[in-house]
């Protein structure tokens, strides 16, 4: 038995859904175990460039089974037109299943995420409107919805009623919307239910007979550490956690049978939504930056927004690789840094005249100051290497000084997009 939980490190958008496509070829389940369509996984592979928002990685293989369990945020028809999309582009009708405790996200989610931001004005978080957070909210305050129970029309009517009574209030004494009519809530719920049925199943029946069988798991999780609502820049996070430790019960696995986790980060920054980003660049320098960063510069896979970029932060990916319980690291875009004369590194922080390396509170980053010591760049193409032998000393230099900082193994190094560009360090 082998299971790997594959996180990120930093703010999200590290390359999980590439390392996720690379490794599933040796999988036979892949598994999201939170969040829902609010954020991307780019992956380029044979059959072209795809953004994932909220199927699993593993999509492209035929012989893996992907499966959305109970911590993730079911949108109905985000998860129809992903499927669609795919098979539109030749890819083989992959094999999906949907734990029949799922919660699915109400057509009402979006609408609260959109209002809530409209309201806030300056003060909003940044949010992708894809209503997330009303969705959480509601699982937490038991109005939410399983995918079970849209199978059960007397019941689910009972229960968005209920829901309603309370939605329609705020919408129209806190927002001045229009109220919600049941009706046309059940219909669009029963459209849904019907796009569902062929997905939903006992994951967690299918989980025990795959541990039985001593199959190989991947658990995929979105966006990193430093936007987990517990132990990330609260409260510039995201509704769910994102850390390894909620991974089996997002998926619905035993505590235990996690065997590595894999924690993925950039060899530079970047970031999208608003909060405190210590090493973020301005100008010119961010804009050259950007514009080098993979495949189609650092643009949100969601969003399309421009990503906040800075150089590496060695104080935030530490903490970031520790909370995860990193066993190994995965190092991507390490080709990016090839058109520079020397690369900065964030070593520790500057705040209020203290220089301290460890990660602290929200309050104090937006106090914090970048501490940078300056490393010798390439200053050449590596994206043809496919061997760590293969880089140059001053970029083997380099992956050496992320080991080092973080105290964490670099197990893959990624010089590309595609899949042929990741090795084994």
């Amino acid at each position: 038995m082998a299971v790997t939980a594959v996180v990120g490190a930093n703010w999200g958008d590290e390359g999980k859904g590439k390392m996720v496509d690379y490794l599933a070829s040796n999988s036979h389940f892949v598994v999201r175990f939170q969040g829902g369509s609010n954020a991307g996984h780019t992956v380029i592979n044979d059959y072209g460039k795809f953004a994932l928002h909220l199927l699993p990685s593993g999509v492209f293989y035929p012989g893996v089974v992907n499966v959305l369990g109970p911590g993730v945020a079911l949108d109905v028809r985000a998860f129809a037109e992903e499927i669609d999309s795919l098979v539109q582009r030749d890819v083989p009708t992959p094999t999906i299943a949907v734990s029949d405790r799922a919660q699915v996200l109400m057509p009402y989610h979006r609408l609260f995420d959109e209002y809530e931001e409209e309201r806030l004005g300056a003060r909003q978080f940044g949010s992708t409107k894809s209503g997330i957070a009303p969705f959480y909210s509601d699982k937490y305050a038991k109005i939410g919805l399983q995918a079970s129970e849209l199978y059960d029309k007397e019941s689910l009517r009972s229960r968005i009623t209920h829901a309603l009574e309370l939605k329609n209030v705020l919408l129209e004494h806190l927002y001045g919307k229009p109220a919600l009519d049941v009706e046309e809530v059940l219909e669009e719920l029963s459209a849904q239910a019907e796009i569902l049925r062929p997905y939903v199943t006992d994951t967690h029946k299918l989980f025990v007979d795959a541990l039985r069988a001593d199959k190989t798991i991947l658990l995929e999780g979105q966006l990193g550490s430093l936007r987990d609502p517990d132990h990330g820049i609260y409260p510039f996070s995201t509704s769910s956690s994102t850390i390894a430790g909620y991974a089996t019960i997002g998926a619905g696995l035993p505590p235990y049978v996690i065997t590595e986790v894999l924690a993925v980060t950039k060899a530079y920054s970047s970031c999208v939504g608003a909060g405190p980003f210590v090493t973020e660049l301005e100008g010119e320098e961010a804009e050259e930056l950007r514009r080098r960063g993979g495949d189609a510069g650092e643009y949100g896979a969601k969003t399309g927004r421009p990503r906040r970029v800075g150089w590496f932060d060695a104080v935030a990916t530490r903490y970031g690789a520790s909370v995860q319980g990193a066993t190994a690291l995965a190092l991507t875009n390490l080709d990016v840094l090839g058109y520079l004369d020397t690369i900065p590194v964030c070593v520790a922080y500057e705040i209020e005249g203290r220089v301290t390396t460890d990660f602290p509170t929200t309050s104090l980053i937006w106090k914090a100051k970048p501490v940078l010591r300056h490393m010798p760049g390439w200053k050449t193409d590596i994206s043809a290497a496919r061997h760590l032998s293969d880089l140059p000393k001053e970029a083997r230099d380099y992956v050496a000084m992320i080991e080092r900082e973080t105290g964490v193994k670099v197990k893959w190094v990624s010089v590309g997009p595609r899949r042929e560009q990741t090795f084994e360090a």
